[in-house]
């Protein structure tokens, strides 16, 4: 028997696996304005290691650790999910070596995705706040195609209202300053109008 099949036998293996693929499925669950049907998909995840520090009440997937559930996608080099005292978690996905995490939502009731990129994701379970740092990059997609972008040091999108904040800075990224490019909405009645001249 190999150490891989004797590991996979084991009831400590066992247990840290489930509450591994617990805390991640409580944590990942979905914001108002995702997918309502995410909800109720199954939580994924592969990594080159995973560790479950119960005492610290600490998960940690690392190397090439991809997530996914239902529509929700995150792939970062490091994620680690902490325990708070309420009972709600904190995640955070951290890209590798000057790479970046990524994490990519579809939208309730629209062809919408949100999507963003940083060196750092930090998702907070009780705020359903998204804070995305260093290098930040945040996307809305109508179908495949990029409608919004906003880029800057920090992003903060609340998953709850839909709003995001991106925050400028000084000195270490390039001028400090937001940038970004916000497309008009097309509608049913702009559509008949730009087709009738």
């Amino acid at each position: 028997m190999t150490n891989l099949s004797s590991l996979l036998l084991t009831s400590r293996f066992s247990r840290t696996a489930a509450a591994l693929a617990l805390s991640l499925s409580a944590l990942w669950a979905v914001p108002a304005g995702a997918e309502k049907a995410d909800r109720f998909e199954p939580l994924n995840f592969a990594a080159d290691a995973a560790r479950v520090e119960d005492n610290q009440r600490l998960n940690i997937l690392s190397g090439n650790v991809e997530i996914t559930k239902g529509t929700m996608v995150v792939r970062a080099d490091r994620v680690e999910v902490r325990q708070n005292p309420d009972g709600t978690q904190t995640a955070t996905a951290i890209g590798g070596p000057g790479g970046r995490a990524f994490f990519r939502q579809k939208r309730d009731g629209v062809d919408e995705a949100i999507e963003g990129e940083a060196e750092r994701i930090v998702y907070d379970g009780k705020t359903e706040v998204v804070r995305f740092t260093s290098r930040a990059i945040m996307r809305r997609l109508q179908g495949n195609t990029v409608n919004d972008q906003v880029s800057g040091p920090v992003i903060v999108y609340d998953n709850k209202t839909s709003v995001f904040q991106v925050q400028g800075g000084s000195g270490g990224e390039g001028t400090g300053r937001v940038r970004g490019v916000i497309t008009p909405r097309t509608t049913p009645e702009n559509s008949r109008a730009e087709g009738s001249r």
